[in-house]
């Protein structure tokens, strides 16, 4: 994707992007940073975050990576610690993190539902936790205050095997409207990214052959969204006027028609 965004729109703004080790959070982290923002990147492998920050650095940006388990309310609170420390008060909040999984609702894959639910809903509600009051107090100090969520097409769509995932994500894009009413008030920008089918590795992690085949296919017939694409919308989402919230926004390449 053409960069939209020119210039340092961001500049002086603290951000936090989680599951930014690769795909959607990692292309996030690094065009926040290119745009001005000083990023923190939470993720599980430490390896994956300390590559991002060597590049984010080596173009002059500012960056922090903070391994960290979003599903540990500990390891979180210890995060924000390092972010207050390096940066101090958080004013946007990416909660990118998560996983799909895909099967038949008779297979009983437990560990796969567990892992779905922990990560996309339970480590999501922990991010809320540990960085709302910043958000709420870089609000009241007069600046813009976002907190975007990943959501999914599949929080609207019926999308057979999907019904695990397709849950969680309906949960988030609720969550975003919901926490809009409480703070919107308080004048704390919540938004829901609803993108279609992305090339990142999230596919990798679907076992179910039919629905292997189907993204397979998507992403060899059609010209599928870049994880840049959506780095970019979140970008805009964050850069508008402090008054303007862009609530939901659903991206869907041109060709995807399901």
């Amino acid at each position: 994707m053409s960069t939209v965004l020119t210039g340092s729109p961001l500049s002086g703004r603290i951000a936090v992007v989680t599951g930014a080790s690769s795909g959607i959070g990692e292309a996030t982290a690094e065009r926040l940073a290119v745009l001005g923002a000083n990023v923190a990147l939470l993720a599980r492998r430490e390896d994956r975050l300390t590559a991002a920050v060597a590049r984010i650095t080596e173009r002059g940006g500012h960056a922090l990576a903070v391994p960290t388990d979003v599903t540990d309310r500990a390891a979180l609170a210890r995060a924000v610690e390092a972010v207050h420390d390096e940066f101090g008060t958080v004013d946007l909040v990416f909660a990118n993190a998560g996983v799909q999984h895909v099967s038949p609702i008779g297979d009983l894959t437990i560990d796969d539902w567990d892992e779905q639910i922990n990560l996309n809903v339970k480590g999501v509600m922990n991010t809320v936790q540990a960085f709302v009051h910043d958000l709420e107090s870089a609000a009241a100090a007069g600046g813009s205050a976002d907190l975007i969520f990943t959501s999914s097409i599949a929080a609207t769509r019926v999308l057979e095997k999907f019904q695990v995932y397709s849950g969680t994500k309906a949960y988030l894009s609720h969550l975003a409207r919901v926490l809009r009413t409480e703070l919107g008030r308080k004048k704390v920008r919540v938004s829901a990214v609803e993108p279609g089918m992305v090339d990142t590795e999230l596919p990798l992690h679907v076992t179910d052959p039919d629905a292997t085949k189907l993204m397979a296919d998507l992403i060899k017939q059609i010209d599928v969204l870049q994880s840049a694409d959506i780095a970019e919308t979140v970008a805009f989402l964050a850069s508008v006027p402090k008054h303007v919230n862009l609530t939901e926004i659903t991206i869907l390449p041109t060709e995807q028609i399901i």
